[in-house]
């Protein structure tokens, strides 16, 4: 498992029961978690500390209860600084488990000793974005949320990037590469963060299984001669390691050579010799590293 134990202001405090305690800065949070099927007795005193508690619903949804919880608030990875809300079901703008694949693409970026320009789809708030730009490449952001491209923005002001080569598009992602196809436009590195289910901008709809793998063979025409890397992340459960494995050899390793390594991501738990899963990664890289 690949585990992101690099952060300072987040931290996952407690699991038990179908939650999550979890401290984002200064402030403490309590989410639903799908894979806390284990019913414990609470360890953590921040409990009844809590800032915030999203609460599920038998019906589908949910909705959040604040106990002194200001509308947003900022931490920092490193280098990059996030602004924070919490949001619709259960979200507050930033998946702190990938912070390890943040991590493995800067460095391959740092090391390349020459120009990288990368293509970052299903951006959402931009973390992949600005772990890339701070390292020194050129990005491109896609994302069919309006208010999602502006969230990124703001996040690439606060870790100082502002005049950071970053072009941000609201497009429809499939579409998008279609177009870059045309254009005859490459990428060193390509990340995506495909959603389970979604809609574009215009109402084009995205099934995970059904468009993943022609998605994946669209971007091998828009990798450089030589390119550097290529990421998935998933969160949906029928996409396992092993399955992003295959896809990655298959369409990217057969043409370009280079490693493909898939696993699942996680976060360590305070006190415990639990690692906390968080979804799935898989990675092509060029070489053998």
């Amino acid at each position: 498992m690949w585990i992101a134990d690099g952060w300072k202001d987040y931290e996952v405090l407690d699991t038990s029961a179908g939650e999550k305690l979890e401290r984002w800065g200064d402030y403490i949070l309590v989410r639903p978690d799908p894979q806390v099927i284990w019913n414990t007795p609470h360890k953590a005193p921040e409990w009844k500390r809590k800032n915030g508690h999203y609460h599920r619903s038998s019906k589908g949804g949910g909705q959040w209860e604040f106990f002194d919880l200001p509308e947003q608030w900022e931490i920092s990875y490193g280098e990059l600084t996030f602004h924070l809300k919490p949001f619709s079901f259960k979200h507050t703008g930033l998946f702190p488990e990938q912070a390890v694949n943040w991590d493995w693409a800067g460095k391959l970026i740092r090391e390349a000793g020459r120009p990288v320009k990368v293509l970052n789809l299903f951006a959402y708030t931009g973390g992949a974005t600005v772990a890339c730009a701070k390292a020194g490449a050129a990005v491109t952001h896609v994302d069919a949320s309006k208010g999602m491209v502006t969230w990124a923005k703001e996040n690439a002001a606060a870790s100082g990037l502002m005049d950071a080569p970053i072009r941000y598009l609201v497009d429809d992602c499939v579409k998008f590469v279609e177009r870059e196809i045309r254009r005859g436009n490459h990428y060193e590195g390509i990340i995506m963060d495909p959603p389970s289910y979604g809609r574009g901008p215009k109402g084009e709809i995205w099934k995970i299984e059904e468009k993943i793998f022609s998605l994946i063979q669209l971007c091998t025409k828009i990798l450089s001669k030589e390119p550097l890397f290529f990421l998935i992340n998933s969160y949906t459960t029928g996409l396992q390691p092993a399955v992003l494995s295959y896809m990655m050899n298959l369409e990217i390793a057969s043409r370009f050579g280079g490693k493909v390594g898939a696993d699942e991501i996680g976060l360590p738990v305070r006190g415990e010799n639990l690692i906390l899963p968080c979804g799935a990664s898989g990675r092509w890289q060029l070489g053998n590293k």
